[in-house]
């Protein structure tokens, strides 16, 4: 039996079309602001501009300021300087489905931290007592990458909500692990090779193209051949049967 390749079969099937508004997005990043409220200790500020290639594929760049600090009975500790990154989205849903208002996907950033941090105070008790010192303000460099997943939906006229879940991996941090500041901004914490986060963010949307996209339906499944062998040898059982 000869097989028709799976361009051709494609191709054969009715193709209806989508129109899909490709835009430039502004997006703010709003639980940062929010959390500084409940928790002095850290703020983060975040900003990102994405704008679509086309209606699977968009360029992101992003970037923002954190302001770090923390302390306990024998340390404190301080942080603060900008991070940056630059990526691409992937939308995931059919263009019928998303229709330039919606998106649902994954992404992949670079990310370079810049910042400045110091140890005021570090108190090490030993033998002889309690001994105060500190570690001095200086400039720390961090390079990571940061997956990204989630969802966005214009709920007004040019202004979308949505949220991301975020992984990153450190690769780069300056000096050993011992020495290493216990927090990066725009990455998280410095002892960990993994980094976690949930952003939300608020965008407003500029269109600046609209675009007709080709829809191919489904193709229908092709039967298992475990279930066309019992298809074709219910029809035999039966005909012997009758021939009985």
């Amino acid at each position: 039996m000869h097989l028709m390749p799976a361009a051709a079969q494609q191709a054969d099937l009715p193709v209806d079309t989508a129109d899909v508004t490709l835009k430039i997005r502004t997006a703010l990043e709003i639980s940062g602001p929010i959390l500084f409220f409940t928790d002095k200790n850290i703020l983060n500020l975040e900003a990102n501009v994405t704008a679509d290639l086309n209606e699977k594929y968009s360029l992101i760049v992003g970037g923002g300021y954190s302001d770090y600090s923390y302390s306990q009975y024998n340390y404190s500790f301080m942080a603060d300087g900008l991070f940056f990154k630059a990526g691409a989205d992937r939308n995931l849903l059919r263009p019928e489905m998303a229709e330039g208002t919606y998106w649902a996907g994954a992404g992949l950033r670079y990310g370079v931290s810049r910042f400045a941090a110091e140890t005021p105070t570090l108190k090490h008790d030993n033998y002889w007592g309690s001994v105060p010192s500190s570690i001095p303000r200086d400039n720390y460099w961090c390079h990571y990458l940061e997956v990204s997943g989630g969802f966005k939906a214009e709920l007004f006229r040019n202004f979308s909500i949505g949220w991301m879940i975020n992984i990153r991996k450190m690769i780069y941090a300056g000096g050993t692990r011992e020495l290493r500041p216990i927090y990066f901004p725009g990455y998280g914490n410095g002892g960990s090779t993994f980094a976690y986060s949930i952003n939300y963010f608020i965008s407003y949307n500029i269109p600046y193209k609209k675009i007709k996209v080709l829809i191919y339906p489904e193709p229908p499944e092709e039967p298992d051949e475990e279930d066309t062998g019992q298809q074709s040898a219910s029809p035999q059982v039966g005909r012997q049967g009758i021939g009985r």
